[in-house]
Protein backbone atom coordinates (compact mmCIF):
# COMPACT_ATOMS: atom_id res chain seq x y z
CA UNK A 1 0.00 0.00 0.00
CA UNK A 2 1.21 3.72 -0.79
CA UNK A 3 -0.06 6.33 0.64
CA UNK A 4 0.72 10.11 -0.51
CA UNK A 5 0.56 12.05 3.04
CA UNK A 6 1.15 15.48 4.07
CA UNK A 7 3.46 17.09 6.95
CA UNK A 8 1.80 19.28 9.14
CA UNK A 9 4.85 21.58 9.94
CA UNK A 10 5.82 22.65 6.22
CA UNK A 11 2.77 21.41 4.08
CA UNK A 12 5.56 18.87 2.34
CA UNK A 13 3.68 15.86 0.36
CA UNK A 14 5.60 12.40 0.42
CA UNK A 15 4.87 9.10 -0.25
CA UNK A 16 4.95 6.85 2.12
CA UNK A 17 4.94 2.70 1.92
CA UNK A 18 2.68 0.48 4.41
CA UNK A 19 1.61 2.72 6.61
CA UNK A 20 0.62 -0.41 9.05
CA UNK A 21 4.41 -1.72 9.21
CA UNK A 22 6.18 1.54 10.83
CA UNK A 23 5.07 3.98 13.47
CA UNK A 24 6.85 7.32 12.80
CA UNK A 25 7.61 8.69 9.10
CA UNK A 26 9.35 11.37 8.58
CA UNK A 27 8.65 14.59 5.89
CA UNK A 28 11.17 14.15 3.10
CA UNK A 29 11.11 18.44 2.66
CA UNK A 30 11.19 19.38 6.38
CA UNK A 31 12.47 16.44 7.97
CA UNK A 32 9.94 16.22 10.85
CA UNK A 33 8.72 13.36 12.48
CA UNK A 34 5.56 12.09 12.59
CA UNK A 35 3.44 9.51 14.05
CA UNK A 36 1.97 7.34 11.00
CA UNK A 37 -1.08 6.48 12.85
CA UNK A 38 -1.50 10.58 12.81
CA UNK A 39 -0.31 11.43 9.44
CA UNK A 40 -3.25 12.82 6.80
CA UNK A 41 -3.52 10.33 3.78
CA UNK A 42 -4.66 12.19 1.19
CA UNK A 43 -4.33 9.53 -1.25
CA UNK A 44 -4.16 5.24 -1.49
CA UNK A 45 -3.13 3.19 -3.86
CA UNK A 46 -1.65 -0.09 -4.45
CA UNK A 47 0.41 1.06 -7.31
CA UNK A 48 3.55 2.94 -6.34
CA UNK A 49 3.42 4.67 -10.03
CA UNK A 50 -0.52 5.97 -9.41
CA UNK A 51 0.90 7.35 -5.92
CA UNK A 52 3.80 8.96 -7.63
CA UNK A 53 1.53 10.60 -10.64
CA UNK A 54 -1.24 11.50 -8.13
CA UNK A 55 1.31 13.47 -5.95
CA UNK A 56 2.23 14.92 -9.30
CA UNK A 57 -0.88 16.10 -9.82
CA UNK A 58 -1.08 17.55 -6.16
CA UNK A 59 2.25 19.07 -6.22
CA UNK A 60 1.21 20.90 -9.65
CA UNK A 61 -2.43 22.31 -8.60
CA UNK A 62 -0.60 23.85 -5.96
CA UNK A 63 1.49 25.81 -8.24
CA UNK A 64 -1.31 26.47 -10.06
CA UNK A 65 -0.29 24.82 -13.07
CA UNK A 66 -2.77 21.94 -12.70
CA UNK A 67 -4.59 22.69 -15.97
CA UNK A 68 -0.85 22.46 -17.77
CA UNK A 69 0.18 19.41 -15.85
CA UNK A 70 -3.43 17.32 -17.29
CA UNK A 71 -2.87 18.88 -20.84
CA UNK A 72 0.38 16.63 -21.06
CA UNK A 73 0.17 13.08 -22.14
CA UNK A 74 2.26 10.96 -20.97
CA UNK A 75 4.08 9.77 -23.72
CA UNK A 76 4.91 13.16 -23.86
CA UNK A 77 6.29 13.14 -20.54
CA UNK A 78 8.37 9.73 -20.27
CA UNK A 79 9.91 10.82 -23.41
CA UNK A 80 10.92 14.55 -22.19
CA UNK A 81 14.17 15.53 -21.49
CA UNK A 82 17.82 13.91 -22.50
CA UNK A 83 17.88 10.09 -21.85
CA UNK A 84 20.95 9.10 -19.79
CA UNK A 85 23.36 9.10 -22.55
CA UNK A 86 22.44 12.09 -24.17
CA UNK A 87 23.53 14.27 -20.83
CA UNK A 88 26.67 12.13 -20.61
CA UNK A 89 27.88 13.53 -23.73
CA UNK A 90 26.03 16.56 -23.80
CA UNK A 91 28.33 16.89 -20.53
CA UNK A 92 31.70 15.91 -21.91
CA UNK A 93 31.51 12.35 -20.64
CA UNK A 94 32.13 8.95 -22.60
CA UNK A 95 28.40 6.80 -21.97
CA UNK A 96 29.80 3.54 -22.25
CA UNK A 97 33.09 4.77 -19.84
CA UNK A 98 30.73 5.52 -17.59
CA UNK A 99 28.52 2.54 -17.77
CA UNK A 100 31.61 0.68 -16.94
CA UNK A 101 32.78 2.54 -14.34
CA UNK A 102 29.38 1.79 -13.16
CA UNK A 103 29.36 -2.06 -13.26
CA UNK A 104 33.29 -2.03 -11.31
CA UNK A 105 31.71 0.31 -8.38
CA UNK A 106 28.80 -1.99 -8.30
CA UNK A 107 31.03 -5.19 -8.58
CA UNK A 108 34.09 -4.09 -5.87
CA UNK A 109 37.61 -5.73 -6.42
CA UNK A 110 36.26 -8.87 -5.89
CA UNK A 111 38.11 -9.26 -3.00
CA UNK A 112 34.77 -9.22 -0.28
CA UNK A 113 34.22 -12.92 -0.59
CA UNK A 114 30.82 -12.26 -0.87
CA UNK A 115 29.83 -11.05 -4.03
CA UNK A 116 29.39 -7.52 -5.57
CA UNK A 117 29.56 -4.75 -2.41
CA UNK A 118 25.67 -3.96 -2.91
CA UNK A 119 25.12 -7.63 -2.32
CA UNK A 120 27.08 -7.34 0.71
CA UNK A 121 25.46 -4.46 1.89
CA UNK A 122 21.85 -6.26 0.82
CA UNK A 123 22.98 -9.26 3.80
CA UNK A 124 24.01 -7.06 6.12
CA UNK A 125 20.62 -5.24 6.10
CA UNK A 126 19.21 -9.13 5.88
CA UNK A 127 20.89 -10.93 8.34
CA UNK A 128 21.47 -8.47 11.05
CA UNK A 129 19.23 -8.08 14.23
CA UNK A 130 17.60 -4.58 14.06
CA UNK A 131 20.63 -3.34 11.97
CA UNK A 132 21.08 0.59 12.03
CA UNK A 133 23.48 2.51 9.50
CA UNK A 134 26.83 1.94 11.83
CA UNK A 135 25.88 -1.97 12.14
CA UNK A 136 25.36 -2.10 8.16
CA UNK A 137 28.53 -0.20 7.59
CA UNK A 138 30.88 -2.17 10.20
CA UNK A 139 28.61 -5.45 8.36
CA UNK A 140 30.34 -4.21 5.22
CA UNK A 141 33.57 -2.96 6.15
CA UNK A 142 34.45 -6.40 7.65
CA UNK A 143 33.81 -7.94 4.27
CA UNK A 144 36.16 -5.79 2.47
CA UNK A 145 33.87 -2.79 1.39
CA UNK A 146 35.16 0.24 2.05
CA UNK A 147 33.15 2.78 4.71
CA UNK A 148 32.40 5.53 2.08
CA UNK A 149 31.39 2.59 -0.55
CA UNK A 150 29.23 0.64 2.10
CA UNK A 151 27.53 4.26 3.12
CA UNK A 152 26.69 4.90 -0.21
CA UNK A 153 25.36 1.90 -1.32
CA UNK A 154 23.06 1.39 1.45
CA UNK A 155 21.26 5.07 0.58
CA UNK A 156 21.42 3.98 -3.07
CA UNK A 157 19.54 0.85 -1.67
CA UNK A 158 17.18 3.17 0.50
CA UNK A 159 16.84 5.44 -2.87
CA UNK A 160 15.73 2.54 -4.89
CA UNK A 161 13.36 1.10 -2.68
CA UNK A 162 14.85 -2.27 -2.00
CA UNK A 163 15.24 -1.21 1.86
CA UNK A 164 13.30 1.08 4.26
CA UNK A 165 13.72 2.95 7.01
CA UNK A 166 12.20 1.79 10.43
CA UNK A 167 12.95 3.00 13.63
CA UNK A 168 16.34 3.68 13.26
CA UNK A 169 16.83 0.94 11.41
CA UNK A 170 17.13 -0.84 8.32
CA UNK A 171 14.62 -3.54 6.61
CA UNK A 172 14.98 -5.45 3.04
CA UNK A 173 11.72 -4.82 1.19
Amino acid sequence: MYAVVGCSDCSGLWIVTDLRAQETATCARCGSRHRTAKLRRLFETENRRTAVEARAKMLARRAGEGEAFESVDDAAAANAGLDDDEFLAASGLDPDAVAAAGERAEQGSGSTGAGDRASVVRAAVSELDDPDADAVVEYATDRGVPTDAARDLLDRLYDRGEVRRVDGGYRPL
